[in-house]
């Protein structure tokens, strides 16, 4: 375990990891390097679609933009400080149109517990 950290927005390195048609990055920054039990970053969202079954609990705040979650036929549309709580093995979409989201996860090491490397 390491003390507290600081993440400045200037530092954060986002990966892109969806699109095209749009985009979609992430910067993580808590992981099992630093929490034994929770994971968090920031992601961005903008003009596309992320299909995911999240193998964790998953609680989104947004912070910028629109953000959207397809669960079935239902549709989270979701403004700058609104709140989703997703429960693990939920299958669904993150979209969004200029969205940024801090995300939060628990277990941390949800990776290990489902095999995946």
């Amino acid at each position: 375990m390491t003390g507290v950290k600081h993440f400045k927005r200037s530092e954060m390195k986002f990966d892109t990891y969806g699109g095209p048609p749009g985009k979609a990055s992430i910067a993580r920054l808590i992981g099992p390097d630093i929490s034994k039990t929770i994971g968090a970053g920031l992601a961005q969202f903008d003009g596309c679609s992320i299909e995911w079954t999240v193998l964790y609990d998953e609680m989104v705040v947004v912070l910028e933009g629109n953000f959207r979650l397809r669960v079935g036929k239902d549709v989270y549309d979701a403004k700058p400080g609104d709140v989703i709580w997703i429960p693990e093995n939920t299958p669904l979409r993150y979209e969004g149109d200029r969205a940024t989201v801090c995300y939060t996860l628990f277990p941390v090491d949800w990776r290990q517990r489902h095999g995946i490397k």
